[in-house]
């Protein structure tokens, strides 16, 4: 069995995280060892009786609900690891927030017709210097990946050239260190840039920047620093976009009403059932939202 260390280094975390998950990880099983729990198999109770312990003053100062979110959270890394080296079958603290961290939560979701008319309404014509056509075509096949496949950033980041299949008319998406791989259709709005940038528009961006590698989106930095500056043209189109995680989510909930919830689960790469769970949860805060907005109680 590997150590969690090790476990943290193949899942690429970086240090300063790796460092902070151990002491957390560290913490938890001196106190399992004080109450003689296995962590093992350990129940959802018991592992809310740790996250209450926590939230307990120390020397008479509370700890912020965000140290605890980040304690709880190296935990829940920590059970996951103990099921991908198979002595758990599931992470009890999977589902478990504390109250008052903030959340993730998926408010101001853009309609359908609002993420489609970001792909149509994308300039890719008549691009005047110092702007590149290249770097238009670019964008616009970023834009269709978070609009039609629903991918985050990280996982268009590791999308190599080999994974896009025209002809098959599908996408791999390899896993990350938080979504499972999946294999995904191409849609029809998306090919004619697709195979523009592949065909001409790649190469033109490997040689601009000297970067020759197998990855789909070309970068010369381990930032993927073509996003900052994509969203600054989004918003040009709709005032509305923030950032990719409201795409995805905003994808995601209108998935939700298409297809049952296995088949987004496998859509969206999610690990756990629950993590889709929560765009159905998030979809009816963001409705009340609305209706508390259009009709408000006096």
């Amino acid at each position: 069995m590997k150590s969690f260390d090790t476990y943290l280094y193949e899942k690429a975390y970086a240090k300063s995280t790796i460092n902070t998950y151990l002491i957390c990880y560290d913490k938890f099983m001196r106190w399992c060892e004080s109450k003689d729990y296995d962590p093992y198999t350990i129940d959802y109770k018991t592992c809310l009786t740790y996250a209450k312990k926590i939230q307990r003053p120390t020397a008479g100062k509370r700890p912020s609900k965000r140290t605890t979110k980040l304690r709880i959270g190296a935990l829940k890394v920590f059970f996951n690891y103990l099921i991908e080296e198979n002595h758990r079958g599931d992470n009890p603290m999977e589902n478990m927030n504390i109250r008052g961290a903030k959340r993730t939560l998926n408010h101001n979701l853009l309609e359908y017709e609002e993420l489609e008319d970001l792909f149509y309404s994308f300039p890719t014509q008549n691009i005047e210097l110092p702007h590149s056509p290249s770097v238009a075509i670019r964008d616009k096949v970023i834009i269709g990946l978070m609009v039609y496949q629903g991918l985050s950033i990280t996982s268009i980041k590791h999308l190599k050239i080999q994974h896009v299949n025209l002809e098959r008319g599908n996408i791999y998406v390899p896993s990350t260190r938080k979504t499972n791989y999946r294999k995904l259709e191409i849609k029809s709005p998306q090919v004619l840039s697709l195979a523009q940038y592949i065909q001409t528009d790649r190469e033109t961006l490997q040689n601009a920047i000297a970067c020759h590698t197998e990855a789909f989106i070309p970068q010369n930095s381990d930032r993927f620093t073509v996003a900052c500056q994509l969203f600054k043209k989004l918003r040009r189109i709709n005032l509305n976009i923030k950032n990719a995680h409201q795409i995805r989510a905003s994808v995601i909930t209108h998935w939700l009403k298409l297809h049952n919830i296995r088949e987004v689960q496998y859509m969206a790469g999610h690990r756990y059932i629950s993590s889709t769970e929560r765009f159905l949860q998030d979809d009816i805060e963001n409705l009340q939202e609305m209706i508390d907005n259009l009709h408000p109680i006096n």
